[in-house]
């Protein structure tokens, strides 16, 4: 039936060379065994030749967004809709190209009118509470989930996307039991992982490192997992557990910047300068803006006597996290040793005014000064194709 009407609206074309119903079939049959390449040609043909039917501009909005190229795919459905603007599939799927870019404003606003719509729909609740999330508003969050949740009690997607935004919204001991549910109940090791990365944040160590052995049992391949059990010893200071599996981590992805920076601040602890170094100058290769990798490198620099060196890494530090104690303490023993008492005398007062400022605030179990902070445990995807 789509098809007989798409002809109809053809029908002023149907003359030319190639004909364009049959460019509509092959492209059609191109998207559906995976050649997108095939497909984006053959649907940009036919936009050139009738540029006002809907399922050519959605059909090439949907492989654009398959490929990647999601600017492109935004473009199209927004086309698709000025000449169908009720379109609701279209409205979803451009909801979607927005998530997809990490756009939680555009993609909120296509969603907003979609839900209110059709309240009910599991799929459309559960991607906008999870873009409220993401966007930074769990009340909004919890608004929409919390009563699907009711109505699913059962639907482990639900409360998968549930979890973290319970957690964001403080209430972080309900967010880790809805994700250790899900580790338990669909056997996920990517639930147990954000699960243990949450409990990490909260410094609920113990936890965490259930969390991480119970994601390894399941899928000891999923990345992330050796870099949260490496984190999670470290704070426990079980530093050659933590540097066995900080190396499996870096052997999985030698680009993974929480592995090489923790690796690198234990391997400081121990003192293991030489072996620390190329781990935290790869972690400030991956994220030059990282303070905490400059300012281990610049201890380790101190050490082997590059003063210059460390005064400047240290000085960097100091000006985008001035509110951090340890680079003062080290800033001030470091003039003083380069022969800057000024310098030193300005450090020390700034380090008695921090060490004033943070009396009584220390919570138990916070990372001491050789301790990495653990990375925003991510949140699922949604599922869906566009």
């Amino acid at each position: 039936m789509r098809f007989a009407v798409f002809l109809v609206l053809l029908a002023p074309a149907l003359g030319q060379t190639p004909a364009p119903a049959d460019l509509f079939r092959e492209a059609v049959e191109a998207q559906r065994r995976g050649d997108d390449a095939t497909a984006i040609s053959k649907y940009q043909q036919l936009i050139k030749i009738a540029p006002d039917v809907v399922e050519v501009r959605a059909n090439l909005g949907a492989v654009l967004a398959h490929e990647g190229r999601l600017d492109e795919a935004i473009e199209q459905y927004h086309a698709a809709l000025i000449r169908n603007p009720q379109n609701t599939g279209i409205q979803l799927n451009l909801a979607l190209a927005f998530y997809k870019k990490s756009d939680w404003a555009n993609a909120i606003g296509r969603l907003e009118p979609l839900h209110t719509k059709d309240p009910e729909n599991l799929r459309l609740a559960t991607l906008l509470g999870d873009c409220y999330a993401r966007a930074g508003r769990p009340a909004d969050a919890l608004a929409v989930l919390l009563p699907v949740e009711s109505a699913h009690p059962d639907d482990l997607s639900v409360k998968f996307i549930l979890g973290p935004a319970l957690v964001s919204a403080g209430r972080g001991r309900e967010g880790l039991e809805r994700l250790e549910k899900v580790g338990e109940a669909g056997n996920s090791a990517e639930a147990y992982l954000v699960a243990g990365q949450f409990a990490l944040n909260m410094s609920e160590f113990e936890r965490a490192g259930r969390d991480a052995d119970a994601a390894l049992k399941l899928n000891p391949n999923l990345p992330g997992e050796y870099t949260l059990k490496g984190q999670v010893l470290q704070y426990l200071s079980d530093y050659p557990g933590a540097v066995e599996a900080l190396q499996k981590a870096i052997a999985q992805n030698e680009q993974d910047f929480d592995a090489q920076l923790t690796l690198g601040a234990v391997l400081n602890t121990q003192r293991d300068l030489d072996g620390a170094r190329p781990h935290l100058e790869k972690a400030l290769q991956l994220r030059p803006g990282s303070a905490l990798a400059r300012y281990e490198l610049a201890k380790i620099q101190r050490t082997q006597g590059q003063l210059d060196a460390a005064l400047q890494n240290l000085e960097q530090v100091e000006k985008e996290e001035p509110d951090w104690l340890q680079p003062h303490v080290e800033l001030a023993a470091l003039y003083y040793r380069l022969k800057r008492p000024e310098d030193g005398q300005r450090e020390r007062a700034l380090v008695d005014r921090l060490t004033a400022e943070q009396q009584g605030k220390q919570t138990p179990g916070a990372p001491g000064p050789g301790a990495t902070s653990p990375p925003p445990a991510p949140r699922p995807e949604s599922p869906g194709p566009q």
